[in-house]
């Protein structure tokens, strides 16, 4: 596996962090399978739901989530981009259709076989609901 490049890397993680946001509003479950990582350790904890380990209880919950599309796309706001070698992490706020965000996420990727892949997903709600306007995205 070669190095990220850390040119290219933080717009290939928005990428891959749309890409997930993409196949949760359509309800596309094999696209969402194959988003997540399949040679690293995969974890996802879901709002109020127990931590889930391994890429078999993570697919099997987002299997029983995406049975039936959202009926509105959830939309990713303020993303922001840490690269930490072959791993990221993107912070965010999540809103359902055109509402306010009211959830925060992290979302961690791995480079696998030259493509980031995630490996967590946490997201949770927010105290109160946040006004947010769609932008581009932050790269720290």
């Amino acid at each position: 596996m070669s190095p990220a490049d850390p040119l290219q890397a933080p717009a290939q993680v928005l990428a891959a962090n749309a890409a997930f946001y993409d196949a949760f509003s359509q309800g596309d479950q094999t696209r969402m399978s194959s988003l997540w990582a399949s040679h690293s350790t995969v974890t996802c904890a879901h709002p109020g739901m127990q931590i889930l380990l391994g890429r078999e209880a993570v697919l099997k919950s987002w299997k029983t989530i995406l049975r039936v599309a959202p009926e509105v796309p959830l939309r990713c706001f303020a993303p922001r981009v840490q690269l930490l070698g072959d791993t990221a992490v993107v912070t965010c706020y999540e809103g359902a259709g055109t509402g306010p965000a009211h959830l925060a996420a992290t979302n961690v990727f791995v480079l696998e076989v030259g493509e980031w892949k995630m490996a967590h997903h946490h997201a949770g709600p927010l105290q109160q609901p946040l006004r947010l306007e769609p932008s581009g995205s932050v790269l720290n």
